[in-house]
């Protein structure tokens, strides 16, 4: 059933929580920094304020009242459609919304009268160019004769004098590269929609509408608003075209804007003289004025990226004018010479890489179920809800969608073309309207997609920004994967594909055994369209007008909302209407579906869910990762390095790397994506179980809507006083909160199972990408290994391999890890508790729901059952040494497979440092027993404790058996990563708060002192990780004070850039709301220094920990194991354990063997103080001060690297 149904028991707590006579607070602007910082909301106009409305069904009745008003009169303006009536409100109501309502209804009926009259006239599109400041350039685009026609000869010669007067560099030209002004946001956004609308245009074939906005633009620009790249973008269109003509009247405009060509202007006009066999003079100007910029031709083949034909028509016209013309030798394939990697690109050398245990016909056939998935807009899939009887009652509300559905496609498709109609007039006008845009895909693809929106939109309603960055990215996602459909990429896709698949099928062979990627390159390149990414303000446009479309044209009868209404009432209501709501204190616009609606969908009970694409997992192995913009799925576009919306300073970062650089990073994610998965099945039946029963958030399966808190009281009798209504308020606030967070879980547990549910019986797979940091990441956001003990237990490998002769013993000390009963044991003493409840772990596989039920005492209790269940079976097998295992295998801490490593932030520090004590405190040394960090510090606050409560401190006296383990855990844990004491005591503040017999009124000041006890003890225990964390900061401050984002580069050699600068407020204005957004990520901005400063430390550990991870994932995938990972958790089959320790701490000596710091420093110093750039007084002030800090490196202790490979606690 649709997700909707579970989203009205939250929206009906809410109706039930009214109060009258409750005052609206004061709204305010609001900001979008969920897609840009840690924020999400909008911007909302107030709307009447100082009114005081009913919390429930009165103001929704109201608004929804103005709402068909409002839309009555757009329906009776354009004259089309059917009538949208609506009694009028009663007297006393609505009466200032009605006048604000009637007055814009006036102003929209004259403005789509004066739009219909434009439509009916027929619009020239400029083309000659409009000349501001070059008489040269204006008289050489002069006819020999005024008036006289002119030949086609004549023409030319036009053309080629205003080429060659447009080709010389002027002095007052600013080099593009030059250009380093801070520009307004208001003025950014306007430029990405001009640049956009550009682009689009080019995508559609629509340059004559390019090109006129240009001229309109270039005629009336007071500010400098057009680039140079939107000059590039209409010359590189007409160059695709061959139009000579135009091409250079925006030649010649761009010339007279005060811009210098760049190698892309260039590269354009000799395209264009390419493809029409030009005249060999004019090209050989071009060429030597392109020399005399500074560039060389051989520069357009190496450095922009061209297609095929593009490349083609260049050379054909450099080849005329230059017959000895050779290009530039292709070099050798780069081989990456890290030393951390030498031996993984090392042509010699055993290499025994893994095979998946698929044929090459199954694969075959998996791509192509596969490439059917992406080439469709939706994946739908069966919900695993519990089914409703089918009565007359569901039938009927099922025949009613159909029909509606029907009706919506009709006047969806109606308005879409009246707006098309509207914004190609506008545009006709020198406008950048949206019109291109909504050229990019066909008018069913855009209803359709719309339809989809509508299916999905929760019953609370959804924040309309959101909502608008989801259409736009929609959009923009069909369109990119339509590009590569019309230029026969996806052919050529399955043809190499079909290839690359003898590297990995079971049944094939390869002449020489190589990496994925070095296989999938040795094919030969993959041409793909090249589209750069729309900005967010263009995502956020695009996707509001869509929105608004779908508000104008859904309707339904008024019949569904009031049954009262007679039969064959023509009446309309809206299906979607715009309210205002507060979250976080802030006024938010929400797109709201009518009650009724709702409850027709939850009448209906429709048992599907509908998932983007990009949202399930593969259904072949993906692509390899190649560069940062090809990888992972197969027609959809991924990232490499996964920011938020709107960032694009990593992808410019990455695109400078020579390819070399990224081959580690690229080769991991490869291999963490070939890694197949399928679905414990038995397990999930258990779930199922639950889960359409009550649910048992016990055990992590959230129980539905009907079980959410109610108030006791949810009404009070007449006269009640004050205080007894505030408290009722309270309470009915905390029941709406916990019932909406129960939906929430709800709905993503619904998705996990429905997903788990449809690929039972499958082999999937989970491409990779990575975050700035290096951190791996699976992309399929839904069911992957990330997620829950119970996500995690519902994933095996799909290939399995025999225990072996310790097997069965690394299973049964996993299971026991799972269980949290012997953290601080041996491996021996886990082993044998192991042995000891073997009657325990054969009940829980046996009668998991009706035995003694000792899996579910467990910490991580469906990742326990599932390791009974394989121990029973391995157990009871004739051989168990042969039994064939697909559980993955971790320690420590739950997650199907792997290794953890014990407090890794400290151990990366600990062997930075070399830093004996500390090292010990971490595993890093060898030792009989596994060392708890949490339990030493614990014990030195303690003894500090003591001290204190001898010398009469109150505080100390009170705190007397209540330091635990558990109260300094988080704290320590995550000291490691930048948390400052504020933070270290609200951690401590909370764990005090759950002890139930500690004195509450001691809460506060007992975290104050405990916070400082921590931190004190972590200075004595780890003296040299404090250090190193004070140079990392002071160095951020440094480089942030000076203007400067803070970069470095990761041993493995990823580029890293810290996306950390001061907000800017961009508005989109217009339509039911206007958009106000702030955007942290770009680079324009100064930096944030706060941020750059404490996100550096626990950055740059990240960045170590994931070289670790990637480094121990390819020598692990040389010596032939599966192998996965979640974060610094390792896993692998249980056979294998063995090697993977081995490699896993073979890696970690290497790693920290490098001279890390010392390359950090040095990289610093050659980044930030040599720069070319003038420096004022003060920020050279900084520059000295930094370049001190920097060759002042922490000092080192004597702890021996060496020690780590004799570690068994190291990572277990």
């Amino acid at each position: 059933m649709s997700a909707l149904r579970w989203t009205r028991g939250a929206a009906g707590l809410g109706r039930a929580l009214s109060s009258s006579g409750r005052r609206r607070p004061t709204s305010e602007e609001g900001t979008l920094s969920g897609l840009c910082s840690s924020r999400r909301s909008s911007a909302a106009s107030p709307r009447e304020q100082d009114a005081q409305k009913e919390w429930g069904h009165a103001e929704l009745l109201e608004v929804l009242e103005a709402r068909v008003r409002q839309l009555q009169a757009e329906s009776r303006s354009k004259g089309k459609g059917k009538k949208v009536q609506m009694d009028r409100p009663a007297k006393g109501r609505s009466s200032r919304w009605s006048q604000k309502l009637e007055a814009e209804k006036e102003m929209k009926r004259k403005r789509q009268e004066f739009l219909d009259m434009q439509q009916k006239q027929t619009h020239t599109l400029h083309t000659e160019p409009w000349i501001w400041s070059r008489k040269d350039l204006a008289d050489c685009l002069q006819p020999s004769k005024k008036g006289a026609a002119r030949s086609s000869e004549e023409e030319e010669r036009r053309l080629a004098r205003a080429l060659q007067a447009a080709l010389p560099k002027l002095s007052s030209c600013t080099p593009a590269s030059a250009k380093a002004v801070v520009v307004e946001p208001n003025t950014l956004f306007l430029q990405q929609k001009f640049l956009a609308f550009f682009e689009c245009c080019a995508c559609t074939s629509n340059m004559a509408l390019a090109h006129h906005v240009l001229v309109t633009q270039h005629k009336c620009d007071k500010q400098p608003l057009l680039t140079l790249d939107m000059y590039n973008t209409v010359m590189l269109g007409w160059a695709r075209q061959g139009s000579f003509k135009e091409l250079v009247y925006v030649f010649v405009m761009l010339k007279d804007a005060g811009l210098s060509p760049d190698l892309c202007s260039y590269a354009a006009a000799l395209q264009c003289m390419g493809r029409r066999d030009q005249d060999v003079h004019i090209i050989q100007r071009c060429l030597k004025e392109m020399v005399e910029a500074g560039f060389q031709p051989q520069q357009i083949f190496t450095d922009l990226d061209l297609a095929g034909d593009e490349r083609a028509a260049v050379l054909r016209a450099v080849l005329k004018a230059e017959p000895a013309f050779s290009l530039p030798p292709q070099a050798p394939d780069p081989v990456n010479t890290s030393t951390l990697l030498k031996e993984i690109y090392a042509k010699k050398g055993p290499k025994s890489y893994p095979k998946l245990h698929l044929p090459l016909e199954t694969l075959r056939d998996l791509f192509d179920e596969q490439l059917r998935v992406e080439l469709s807009p939706c994946v739908c899939i069966p919900s695993v809800e519990k089914a409703p009887v089918m009565t007359k009652e569901v039938t009927e509300a099922r025949k009613t969608l159909k029909t509606l559905r029907e009706q919506w496609e009709r006047e969806l498709l109606r308005v879409l073309q009246q707006t098309k109609a509207t914004m190609a007039c506008q545009a006709h006008e020198g406008q950048p309207t949206l019109y291109p845009f909504l050229c990019l895909l066909s008018e069913e693809e855009f209803v359709g997609m719309l339809m989809q929106v509508l299916r999905v939109l929760p019953a609370q309603g959804e924040p309309l920004l959101h909502l608008a960055q989801d259409l736009g990215l929609r959009v923009l996602n069909r369109h990119l994967v339509k590009q590569k459909q019309v230029t026969n990429h996806v052919q050529k896709l399955g043809q190499q594909y079909s290839k690359y698949l003898r590297l990995l099928a079971s049944d094939t062979q390869v002449e020489t055994p190589c990496l994925p990627r070095e296989y999938w390159e040795s094919l030969g390149p993959l041409e793909a369209p090249l589209q750069q990414p729309w900005s967010l303000a263009v995502l956020l446009h695009l996707g509001k007008q869509l929105a608004e479309l779908l508000v104008q044209a859904v309707q339904m009868p008024r019949s569904l909302a009031t049954p009262a209404t007679p039969q064959g009432s023509s009446h309309l209501i809206p299906v979607l209407y715009h309210v205002y709501s507060f979250r976080s204190y802030r006024q938010i616009g929400i797109l709201k579906p009518h009650p009724a609606f709702t409850q027709l969908l939850e009448t209906a009970a429709e048992p599907t869910l509908i998932f983007e694409t990009t949202e399930v997992p593969m259904l072949c192995p993906p692509l390899p990762w190649t560069s940062p913009h090809a990888g992972a799925y197969l027609l959809s576009s991924t990232k490499l390095m996964r920011a938020m919306e709107g960032t694009t300073q990593h992808q410019h970062l990455l695109k400078r790397c020579a390819p070399t650089q990224l081959h580690g990073a690229l080769d991991a994610l490869t291999q963490l994506g070939n890694c197949a998965w399928r679905v414990n099945g038995r397990l999930l039946d258990l779930v199922l179980q639950i889960f359409r029963d009550k649910g048992c958030a016990r055990l992590g399966v959230p129980p539905p809507p009907s079980e959410a808190p109610r108030p006791a009281q949810p009404q009070l009798p007449p006269g009640s006083s004050p205080l007894q209504k505030a408290e009722l308020r309270k309470e009915l606030a905390r029941c709406l909160k916990a019932a909406r967070e129960m939906h929430s879980l709800r709905i993503d547990s619904l998705y996990r199972l429905s997903l788990a549910q449809h690929l039972r019986n499958r082999v999937f797979w989970l491409p990779h990408n990575m975050d700035f940091r290096g951190r791996t990441y699976p992309c399929p956001p839904y069911f992957n290994h990330l997620g829950s003990d119970l996500a995690r237990a519902l994933l095996e490998f799909a290939e399995g391999r025999p225990l072996g002769p310790h097997g069965l013993d690394w299973l049964k000390i996993h299971l026991v890890n799972m269980t949290g009963l012997r953290k601080c044991d041996s491996l021996s003493m886990r082993l044998a508790f192991a042995d000891e409840v073997m009657e325990e772990i054969l009940d829980s596989a046996d009668n998991p729901m009706t035995g003694r039920k000792w899996w579910m005492e467990a910490d991580e209790p469906w990742q326990t059952l599932a390791c009974c269940m394989e121990v029973a079976r391995a157990v009871r097998s004739p051989d168990p040494t042969a039994y064939v295992s697909h559980l993955p295998i971790h320690q420590l801490t739950g997650a199907p497979c792997g290794q953890d490593g014990s407090c890794n932030g400290l151990q990366h520090y600990a062997a930075l440092g070399r830093d004996s004590v500390g090292a010990a405190s971490v595993n890093l040394t060898p030792s009989d027993l596994p060392q708890d960090v949490y339990r030493e510090v614990a014990a030195q606050v303690e003894e500090f404790r003591r001290e204190d409560a001898k010398e009469g401190l109150r505080v100390a006296q009170v705190l007397k058996g209540f330091i635990t383990r558990k109260v300094v855990k988080q704290t320590v844990m995550t000291v490691v990563y930048g948390v400052t004491r504020y933070g270290g005591r609200l951690q401590i503040e909370k764990r005090l708060r759950e002890v139930s017999d500690f004195p509450q009124e001691f809460v506060w000041e007992a975290s104050h002192y405990l916070v400082r006890l921590v931190f004190k003890s972590l200075q004595e225990m780890f003296s040299s990780t404090r250090a190193i964390q004070h140079w990392l900061t002071e160095s951020a401050n440094l480089i942030s004070h000076a203007g400067w984002p803070v970069e470095w580069v990761t041993p493995l050699g990823i580029p890293i850039i810290q996306p950390y600068h001061r907000e800017a407020k961009i508005q989109v204005k217009g339509g039911i709301q206007s958009l106000t957004f702030t955007s942290s990520v770009d680079i324009s901005q100064k930096p944030n220094t706060l941020k750059q400063k404490n996100g550096f430390p626990p950055n740059f550990i990240h960045s170590l920990d994931s070289s670790h991870m990637m480094l121990t994932a390819l020598y692990c995938y040389r010596r032939g194991l599966t192998f996965v990972s979640v974060h610094d958790c390792f896993w692998t089959h249980a056979a294998d354990i063995p090697v993977m320790n081995e490699v896993c701490r073979e890696q970690f000596v290497r790693l920290h063997s490098q001279p890390i710091l010392e390359d950090l420093a040095k990289f610093l110093e050659k980044r930030f103080c040599s720069a070319s750039r003038s420096l004022k007084p003060s920020e050279r002030v900084l520059v000295a001060k930094l370049q001190e800090t920097l060759r002042s490196l922490p000092e080192t202790g004597t702890f021996d690297l060496e020690q780590v490979m004799r570690s068994t606690y190291f990572f277990s």
